[in-house]
C-alpha cells in the first residue's frame, strides 16, 4: 500500500492556525501521492512544548483536531491519523486518532507523558491495536518509539505496520554548556532520532511510518523560571520496510514538507533485531535522561496538584465526552466537508514540500 507521513513547522499554542497549516499540507500530500494512509505527528495542534501557552491547546476529544482528521479521510477516501492532547472525560490525554473514510475512529493514548509533558496530560492504559480497514496496525505515540514495552504490547497485538508520530526537541542553546549540550549531546541525541525508526521496524518486523516536527522554537525552561530554552525540533520523519531500511526520509534540513512510499504488510512478522531487557530499545544522552527524570516528577505533581484544585482551563463546566479506542460512525457526529476533494494522480515515492524556510 501507499503510505505518507507529514513533517509540520508549528506554531507554539496556535491550535486554530496549526490545523489550517495542517489541513493544507494533507492536501497537497495526497493531491501527489495517492495514498491509502496518510500519517500526521503527536500533538499536531502545536509543538509539545513547555510554556504558558500549552495551558490553553487541550481540546475536547469530540472536537474540532478530531473532526478535522474526520473530514481529511472521507475527502480522500484513505485513513488519516493525528495526534493531540485531548481531554477525554475527567483528564487530558495525549492521544492518537486514525480516521476512517466511513467515519469510524482508532484511538490510542501515550502510555506515559515524557519529560515537562506531564504537566498537561496524564498516562494512557490501551494497547494501541488497531484492527483498521488496512490491517493491524500497532500506535506508537511520543518516545514510546524509543520504550521495549512498546515492542512488546504490539508484538502481542499481531501489529502488521506501526503508525503514530514523533516530537523530538533538541537540546537548548546555552553558553554555559555548549561544550556539553551543542557540541555533543545534540549529534548524540540526532542521531539517536534518525535511528529511532529503523529500529522499532527490526525489532518488530514491520514497516513503519513514522512522522515528526520539525522547526525552531523557543520555550520556558522547567525548574528553573526567567531562563529560556531555545532549540529546535529535529525532525527524521521515515518511512521504513520491515528490514529497517527507510524509504523515504526528511531530515531537520529538509524542513517542512512530506515522503511518501510504498509498503507491504507481512502476514507472519518476524523480528530482525532482538529486544533488549531495558526500558529504552537503545541508549541516549545523559542530559536527556537527567531531564527526563527530573520533568516526570516535577510535571506529574503539577499536573496532580492543578486537577486537585481545578485550575486546568478543560476543567471548567462539565467532563468531557469520552469514547473507546474504536469509535464507530453511528455513534460519532456526521461529518461534514465544505472542502472539495484533491487529486488523486498516483506519483512515484519522493519527497514533497510547501515551505522549507
Amino acid at each position: 500500500m501507499r503510505v505518507v507521513a507529514i513533517q509540520p513547522r508549528l506554531a507554539l499554542g496556535e491550535v486554530e492556525a496549526n490545523l489550517r497549516r495542517i489541513e493544507r499540507l494533507v492536501d497537497a500530500a495526497v493531491a501527489e501521492h495517492a495514498p491509502q494512509l496518510v500519517c500526521l505527528p503527536e500533538s499536531m495542534t502545536t509543538p509539545n512544548l513547555y510554556d504558558r501557552r500549552m495551558r490553553t491547546v487541550a481540546r475536547p476529544l469530540i472536537g474540532e483536531p478530531l473532526a478535522l482528521l474526520r473530514r481529511l479521510a472521507r475527502r480522500h477516501d484513505c485513513l488519516v491519523g493525528g495526534g493531540f492532547i485531548a481531554v477525554r472525560g475527567e483528564d487530558a490525554r495525549g492521544t492518537y486518532a486514525l480516521c476512517e473514510p466511513g467515519g469510524d475512529v482508532h484511538l490510542h493514548d501515550k502510555d506515559q507523558p515524557s519529560f515537562w509533558e506531564h504537566n498537561y496530560y496524564a498516562p494512557g492504559v490501551d494497547p494501541g491495536i488497531m484492527r483498521t480497514s488496512l490491517g493491524v496496525l500497532g500506535c506508537a505515540n511520543g518516545w514510546e518509539w524509543g520504550r521495549t514495552r512498546t515492542v512488546r504490547r504490539l508484538r502481542a497485538g499481531g501489529a502488521r505496520m506501526v503508525v503514530g508520530g514523533m516530537h523530538f526537541p533538541g537540546v537548548p542553546d546555552w553558553k554555559l554548556t555548549a561544550a556539553w549540550f551543542r557540541d555533543r549531546d545534540n549529534h548524540l541525541l540526532t542521531q539517536y532520532c534518525r535511528e529511532t525508526p529503523p529500529r522499532l521496524a527490526r525489532m518488530l518486523g514491520v514497516p513503519v511510518v513514522h512522522p515528526s516536527h520539525v522547526g525552531d522554537f523557543t520555550m520556558a525552561t522547567p525548574l528553573a523560571p526567567g531562563l529560556s530554552w531555545r532549540s529546535a525540533c529535529l525532525g527524521e520523519t521515515q518511512i521504513c520496510d520491515a528490514d529497517g531500511v527507510p524509504l523515504a526520509r526528511l531530515s531537520y534540513g529538509d524542513g517542512e514538507g512530506w515522503v511518501g512510499a510504498d509498503v507491504e504488510l507481512p502476514v507472519d512478522p518476524r523480528p530482525r533485531d532482538p529486544t533488549p531487557d531495558t526500558f529504552w530499545n537503545a541508549s541516549f544522552p545523559l542530559s536527556a535522561h537527567l531531564v527526563w527524570y527530573a520533568g516526570n516528577a516535577h510535571g506529574r505533581a503539577k499536573y496532580l496538584a492543578m486537577k486537585r484544585l481545578g485550575l486546568h482551563r478543560w476543567q471548567a463546566g462539565e467532563p468531557a465526552a469520552d469514547l473507546p479506542a474504536l469509535a464507530r460512525a453511528e455513534d460519532l457526529p456526521p461529518v461534514e466537508d465544505p472542502g472539495r476533494p484533491a487529486g488523486r494522480a498516483g506519483s512515484p515515492a519522493r519527497a514533497g514540500a510547501v515551505d522549507r524556510g
